[in-house]
């Protein structure tokens, strides 16, 4: 009697474990992220940049100017700012972030897996050898899911994240001229001061300063990297590599993107970091902010300045 009631029991958890293992595996896909707030990529999905949340950038000698840079002359407003941002990449169009700490931000219509790929997601900029104007990227979960980038930015490490040249929290505050033709002024946080050069002999807009900025100065806060511009005796001017991590860089992540033109570096949100330096660990990501990371300027070339031109998931691509 009792193995009787043994080979029933045994029978039984048997038949029960079966009809869980094919109730769990008909019909249904289990998401192995297990996080309400990440959306999946469909058959639909654009691998390009959905939408543009903001365009904030530093004064810039293609800030505001109509030709190269395609401004109209009449951006009044932030909305204006990221009308012309998202239809300038949408044409696959740089867009300039002008001097330190300037920034854009985007997203996708689905959340950017983390993969096991050696990068997850890659920038678009122009460098080339000798040309190199790196900028920051940093990301972000929706981990509010309100669909808004106003969670937590982690910046991506790059080659620089240990130096001692580098400074995290460097802020810059931009003062807008009191007439048109003027260089914009600037103050940084480490009590230094210096301008952004107004280029007549390039770019003849009223001002480098951002039309839609209402108020007379603004501050941008970032990370900035060590400068590595530099000029001959021939007054040529060098803006130098950076390893890797940097968008408009001409480093060692360049990669080639089938059916795609320029210069591209890949990153990877495995490079996640929080303020500490300790790695985020994130499974996915919503929200990416690229801005400008080098206060510095190359003479009679200008201001060094991040351009973008289009974003892409290579985790779908």
């Amino acid at each position: 009697m009792i193995i009787k009631n043994k080979i029933l029991h045994w029978s039984l958890f048997f038949i029960i474990c079966s009809f869980i293992n094919i109730s769990c595996n008909k019909n249904e896909t289990i998401d192995e992220n297990k996080d309400p707030n990440y959306t999946a990529p469909t058959s639909e999905s654009s691998n390009t940049q959905d939408s543009v949340y903001e365009y904030t950038p530093a004064p810039g000698q293609f800030i505001g100017e109509t030709s190269t840079g395609g401004f109209s002359g009449n951006e009044k407003t932030a909305k204006d700012a990221v009308s012309y941002a998202t239809e300038r990449l949408a044409k696959k169009k740089f867009v300039s972030l002008g001097g330190f700490g300037g920034y854009i931000v985007v997203g996708f219509d689905h959340s950017i897996e983390a993969t096991t790929n050696t990068y997850d997601f890659a920038i678009r900029g122009n460098a080339y050898e000798g040309s190199s104007e790196p900028g920051i990227v940093w990301v972000m979960q929706d981990s509010n899911g309100n669909g808004k980038p106003d969670d937590t930015w982690y910046e991506l490490k790059g080659s620089e994240n240990d130096s001692t040249s580098t400074f995290k929290n460097y802020s810059v505050t931009y003062t807008r001229p009191s007439k048109a033709g003027q260089s914009v002024s600037w103050t940084d946080s480490k009590g230094k001061s210096g301008q952004i050069d107004y280029l007549s002999e390039y770019h003849t807009q009223d001002y480098y300063y951002p039309t839609w900025i209402t108020a007379d100065s603004y501050t941008l806060t970032g990370t900035c990297l060590k400068a590595r511009n530099t000029e001959d005796d021939s007054g040529q001017w060098t803006n130098a590599t950076y390893k890797w991590g940097y968008v408009d860089n001409y480093g060692s992540d360049n990669i080639t993107i089938s059916g795609e033109d320029g210069q591209w570096n890949g990153f990877s949100i495995s490079n996640a970091i929080k303020t500490d330096g300790t790695a985020a660990h994130l499974k996915f990501i919503d929200f990416i902010k690229v801005q400008t990371g080098v206060n510095a300027k190359s003479g009679w070339i200008g201001e060094i300045s991040t351009e973008v031109y289009s974003f892409i998931d290579l985790s779908i691509d």
